[in-house]
């Protein structure tokens, strides 16, 4: 990672300027799929699944009997660590569901607010290099504690026709059984206009590659709700001679392996600290399986060093990370002076990845009305209560 060293502060908005994709040319590749599958429907979601992901599909809809045969591919300990992390993401949500409130602000005069689940929601489940079983839950479980009485996901097939066991496992165990077997910009087009086989939704949730981000955005402006165009992953970590080397290395790299347009940082104080972090990430990235993605990723990345406390939390605040951790001399009070990051992990032992997998914080919005913006300080816990926790910047939240 390239190091940065005391950096002045009218350097800091070009140091931590994120890339910016252009959407314009994305865009005139994905129009044409989004009217073609507007207009022919199936036929058009079997051609485009021919033409990109080299898949010919006789169904488009996943059969029980493929539902049944996926789970039997699962192992046990998958099934064991995906069975807890629904129970705490459960656990989670149903502690935000709360019964009206009525308040009368004048005599007579009586308000109250009450939530009320969107009918029909699509869920796309990215399927390519890394399927997202975790998403089916992040997305499934609030989906139904929400009320939503229709639910539909989206995920594309492998080259033999058929979903990744895991996602049909989780799927399964959510309650979840309209399951399609299409992805990229088709699938969003499929959820936004409803198809023969498809049904059409009220509001598409999920992540995705450029493709399906500009799909996206592009059915937003006829009308069709998202939770909002999700950009790529990124981690900032503030760390010093307290925490652990080897764990700062795992945190970066779980982050930096998502995709190699993704950013992690690295904030700290300690130059010896830094060297420690550097020499273990080059320890654990040779065993990684995604190592060519993630030293991508890293060649992206920036680490400072920092003379003071101030300047680390200045410089954080000002990055507004998507995911932060803070693994330095008391961190729950140092988690105070953080005003803007997507989500916060306090402490050596809070790694990012429990709050992406099985720790049970997610926040997303299947509700037609929601509560207001809250800040949550405690390991996990996202800042802003708009979306599924992916916000490129906190401060600027589309909810």
């Amino acid at each position: 990672m390239n190091i940065i060293r005391n950096p002045e502060r009218s350097t800091w908005k070009q140091l931590l300027a994120r890339p910016v994709m252009n959407f314009e040319e994305i865009e005139k590749i994905v129009a044409p799929v989004l009217q073609q599958v507007k207009a022919q429907g199936d036929a058009a979601l079997k051609e485009f699944t021919r033409k990109f992901d080299k898949v010919s599909l006789s169904e488009i809809q996943v059969t029980p009997e493929e539902i049944i045969h996926a789970s039997k591919q699962v192992s046990v300990e998958l099934k064991e660590a995906i069975q807890l992390a629904k129970e705490n993401i459960e656990t989670f949500h149903r502690g935000q569901l709360q019964l009206p409130q009525k308040v009368e602000t004048r005599t007579g005069v009586v308000c109250w607010r009450k939530s009320v689940g969107i009918e029909k929601v699509g869920l796309y489940i990215p399927g390519g290099t890394a399927p997202l079983f975790s998403t089916v839950l992040m997305l499934g479980v609030p989906a139904r504690l929400a009320g939503c009485r229709e639910i539909v996901l989206c995920t594309p097939a492998n080259q033999e026709g058929l979903v990744h066991p895991a996602i049909l496992y989780a799927a399964d165990l959510t309650g979840i059984k309209k399951i399609y077997k299409i992805g990229g910009a088709q699938a969003i087009a499929a959820l936004a206009y409803g198809t023969e086989t498809v049904p059409q939704v009220y509001k598409i949730f999920g992540p995705g590659n450029q493709y399906v981000t500009a799909a996206k955005q592009l059915v937003n402006k006829e009308g069709i709700a998202i939770d909002m165009p999700a950009g790529p992953s990124e981690v900032a970590v503030w760390a010093d001679d307290s925490a652990n080397a080897a764990f700062v290395a795992a945190d970066l790299l779980s982050q930096a392996e998502h995709g190699k347009d993704s950013q992690v940082i690295l904030v700290s104080q300690s130059e010896k600290l830094i060297t420690q972090v550097n020499d273990e990430i080059e320890k654990q990235l040779a065993q990684l399986p995604r190592k060519d993605i993630a030293a991508q990723a890293l060649a992206n990345s920036k680490t400072f060093l920092v003379n003071s406390e101030q300047d680390a939390i200045d410089l954080l605040n000002a990055y507004a990370a998507e995911h932060l951790i803070i693994a330095v001399k008391d961190a729950e009070k140092q988690a105070e002076q953080i005003i803007n990051a997507g989500s916060v992990f306090i402490g050596n032992y809070t790694p990012e990845s429990a709050g992406d997998y099985a720790s049970g914080t997610n926040l997303p919005l299947f509700a037609k009305r929601n509560f207001p913006s809250g800040q949550y300080l405690r390991p996990g816990n996202h800042l802003c209560n708009h979306g599924y926790g992916h916000h490129k910047n906190s401060r600027n939240c589309p909810g």
